[in-house]
């Protein structure tokens, strides 16, 4: 039997393995960004109503942590199969239909979109550092371009993690007996 995080008719891939584990590990450092946004909005929340104070940077922040969960989130959530798909219908086909709708899915839709973030992405961050782009809020964030650099590494992760897949499935489909 596989981990939680894996379905029970995977076996062991060295190499997806060693990718799910890497891109795993990395999710459950940024899932700590949720705790530091909880602690960030009961901060603002307490100046803004208690003192009278908001600051325009807890504000900032609060995007920033939500954007680094979910930007890193969704490369967790590929690994650990816990993405949101259209289960109505999934759950209604066989395994080696789910395997091949997988298989589709990923190299026409999840592959190219990714490629097409990645590929636009970098130029955005560029020009972002190039200027040392920062809040345009006086009392704002500095070095905007550090979070905008979430969305190619984000992505490129979530490129890996659609590979491993990717793998999984093609594995299943060719290495195993029709049923």
């Amino acid at each position: 039997m596989g981990s939680p995080s894996e379905p029970s008719h995977q076996h062991s891939m060295p190499f997806a393995d060693a990718l799910d584990a890497g891109i795993q590990a990395i999710g459950r450092v940024f899932a700590w960004s949720y705790v530091l946004l909880v602690a960030v909005i009961i901060l603002q929340v307490v100046l803004r109503y208690g003192f009278n104070q908001g600051l325009v940077m807890l504000e900032e922040l609060q995007w920033h942590l939500y954007a680094l969960g979910v930007m890193f989130g969704v490369s967790y959530a590929q690994t650990t199969n816990s993405h949101i798909r259209v289960d109505l219908f999934h759950m209604r086909m066989s395994r080696r239909r789910q395997a091949w709708v997988e298989v589709l899915g990923i190299l026409f839709l999840l592959l190219p979109f990714v490629y097409v973030v990645l590929s636009n992405s970098f130029g955005f961050v560029y020009d972002a550092w190039r200027i040392n782009e920062s809040s345009a809020a006086p009392t704002g964030l500095p070095w905007r371009w550090l979070i905008k650099s979430v969305i190619p590494l984000s992505f490129a992760l979530l490129g890996l993690a659609a590979c491993a897949r990717l793998l999984r499935e093609l594995h299943f489909l060719f290495h195993r007996p029709a049923h």
